[in-house]
């Protein structure tokens, strides 16, 4: 029996935005339970979203635990309770959780310094800890939040530049040097490679980060894209893992509807909705958690979902003209659509309602998450990307691995986005 005094030591950092602490807890819940003893650094809001599935894994045995520290919202200036980004609903509240992020830095290097692990897991948006690891003596694995396409399309770009000489933003380009012809346009990518602004620092700092920790982990798998994994490993020469789907270590039915955050609709009516659905008939929408349409956009979706006759579940975000970014839906439409349609204002149990036999299409935004998650369940998309690394995704889905069609659709300036 090993000692706990000789038990390999992992410390995990997610950063406290959905789309990347879910699958980073999903991983240190993975390493738990591959005999590692994990500790996991967070807030206290953050770690409301996941403590009982930690609670659970330990009475099964597992060396798991959170060191929760307090998230200096009322320093920042923000309201008490915001700490994830999901929260900020404005720029000028982006700009504050960041300060409040930095603000947070030493709480986080006092504790890894406290606990001396013998590695850590770090979100790759905390760059800051690659120097705290060489200062420790141990190594830094950087967890990414995207998948190797991404990685390579990205890493790509940045190296050839293949957008420079174009001047329109719909003309077509196709990304050098990957294993698959790539087709992108000028509007397709992320305004922090078309110009440099205020995170461009940011992007260099990561690009760095990267390279000079021991190596990567990303929640994908070889069969999924695997010439994207030995591109990224001997083309860029990145040592990499793929550890995914990280998703489908949920297999309790109770980790999966509190997977992320509570959800307004319950297991038993969100199961007994869908078992009344017949096969293959529903279709699940989905935009992730941190894209805030405009009413008039919401409007118009609202207004074809009514029209087509289909059953459908809507997973309905926060609005971006509102004063609260309140959630927000046309007068009547719930009604309208009673018996056809289950609404869901907030956080939904995303794999739960992927893996029911009666969802037959996903509509989705392409982040990185929803698209593993619905290639684990077996359904075809419908690819809706809307911001940053989501139409790098979108390319893998409908031009090399074809599991997917794109949507036509709009691209509303007034978005409130996020850096990469």
């Amino acid at each position: 029996m090993v000692s706990e005094d000789q038990q390999l030591h992992v410390m995990f950092l997610p950063y406290v935005a959905p789309g990347h602490m879910m699958p980073m807890v999903d991983m240190a819940r993975l390493f738990a339970a591959n005999g590692i003893r994990v500790t996991i650094l967070t807030t206290t809001k953050n770690a409301l979203s996941f403590q009982n599935s930690i609670a659970r894994d330990v009475r099964f045995g597992q060396k798991i635990s959170l060191e929760i520290l307090r998230f200096p919202s009322v320093e920042a200036g923000l309201p008490e309770g915001c700490e994830n980004l999901y929260d900020a609903t404005s720029p000028e509240m982006h700009k504050r959780f960041f300060r409040a992020l930095e603000l947070l830095r030493p709480e986080f290097e006092h504790h890894f310094r406290r606990n001396h692990p013998d590695c850590i897991v770090s979100d790759n948006l905390y760059t800051w800890t690659v120097k705290l690891a060489n200062e420790l003596g141990i190594p830094r694995l950087a967890f990414s939040g995207s998948g190797f396409f991404n990685l390579c399309v990205s890493h790509n770009i940045d190296r050839y530049k293949p957008h420079d000489d174009i001047k329109l933003e719909t003309e077509i380009f196709i990304v050098p040097g990957l294993p698959d012809k790539v087709k992108l346009t000028r509007s397709q990518l992320p305004d922090i490679v078309k110009t440099k602004n205020e995170f461009s620092s940011l992007f260099e700092e990561l690009k760095k980060a990267e390279r000079d920790s021991f190596g990567v982990l990303v929640n994908s798998f070889y069969d999924l894209e695997a010439g994207y994994v030995d591109h990224f490993r001997k083309d860029i020469g990145i040592r990499a893992w793929s550890m995914g789907p990280v998703s489908m270590f949920n297999r309790d039915t109770d980790d999966k509807i509190e997977r992320g955050g509570n959800s307004c609709v319950s297991k038993h009516s969100c199961l007994s909705w869908l078992g009344s659905r017949e096969a293959n008939s529903v279709l699940f929408i989905c935009f992730g958690s941190l894209t805030r349409f405009t009413k008039a956009q919401i409007r118009e979706i609202a207004c074809a979902l009514e029209e087509s006759g289909h059953s459908f579940i809507w997973v309905v975000g926060k609005v971006s003209d509102s004063k609260d970014c309140d959630f927000w839906l046309p007068e009547r439409f719930q009604e309208n659509v009673s018996g056809k349609g289950l609404i869901i204002s907030g956080w939904a149990p995303q794999i739960l309602i992927l893996e029911h036999p009666a969802i037959g299409g996903f509509l989705t935004h392409c982040g990185w998450n929803s698209i593993v998650e619905g290639v684990s369940a077996g359904v075809p998309m419908v690819t809706w990307p809307v911001f940053a690394e989501q139409f790098y995704n979108e390319k893998l889905v409908t031009q090399v691995i074809k599991f997917g069609v794109p949507e036509k659709k709009w691209k509303d300036p007034s978005r409130i986005s996020i850096p990469p």
